[in-house]
């Protein structure tokens, strides 16, 4: 579990956003919100349509919390104890794309192939680190700043954009290979239960639990760790 410093952050907040050039391989470029035809012929579904959370729920509940609101056209974490999100659909195999925004020396996360067999999400799902690296103690190591498989895994430096503009996910979870994108470039790729893998979850603190990346599928969730954070145009395409 990261270490939680609860604070009113999400007044700082940083209006301004961002856009970048996106990767070949990346699903086309869309308004915010929205799925173009495209989108929906190659098989993309929106997982947020940027004005209700019918397609979450809170971790262990039935409902999303108050602490999470839309605000803005963004899924939003603005009070204490929001807690966790997931989605109330499990998936295997799949592409997911989404957009983050931060406050600064804000901390949050993205979830795969999560379950609710522990009380904390984290024993569960692998997290994609969210994070304003120049503002948050965790941006001192590689292994836990933005991009990184949290704690597993480093991603490179002078990728994520500063607190209060908006960042570009793709996360692709296909068997169990995993892939981390962050603003059009791979920061991080891996095997779920190869030699490397095993040998690294083994050294952390994961290694008392036995649901730790191990889940063939799950729930996608979002991380409330005690900060202001964002999320938008959030869409999925199933895999084979």
């Amino acid at each position: 579990m990261k270490s939680l410093r609860v604070r009113p952050a999400w007044a700082l907040m940083i209006a301004a956003g961002m856009s970048c050039t996106r990767p070949a391989s990346a699903p086309p470029s869309t308004p915010i919100n929205t799925l173009t035809a495209a989108d929906s012929a190659a098989g993309w579904r929106l997982l947020f349509d940027g004005r209700t959370t019918t397609s979450w729920r809170g971790f262990r509940k039935d409902s999303v919390p108050n602490g999470w609101q839309v605000v803005d056209g963004g899924i939003t974490r603005v009070a204490p104890g929001a807690g966790d999100l997931i989605t109330r659909d499990k998936f295997r195999n799949f592409e997911l794309a989404l957009e983050w925004k931060i406050a600064p020396a804000g901390n949050s996360g993205i979830f795969y192939r999560a379950s609710e067999d522990a009380d904390a999400i984290y024993w569960t799902a692998p997290e994609m680190q969210v994070l304003d690296d120049a503002g948050h103690p965790d941006g001192q190591s590689r292994l836990t700043t933005a991009g990184a498989n949290y704690e597993i895994d480093p991603s490179p430096p002078g990728v994520v954009r500063p607190a209060g503009e908006w960042n570009q996910v793709r996360l692709v979870v296909n068997g169990q290979h995993v892939e981390h994108w962050l603003n059009g470039v791979k920061v991080v790729e891996y095997e779920l239960g190869s030699p490397a893998w095993e040998a690294k979850v083994k050294a952390s603190k994961f290694a008392p639990h036995p649901h730790y990346g191990r889940n063939a599928e799950g729930y996608v969730g979002l991380q409330d760790h005690g900060d202001w954070v964002a999320f938008r145009t959030i869409k999925i395409r199933v895999l084979p």
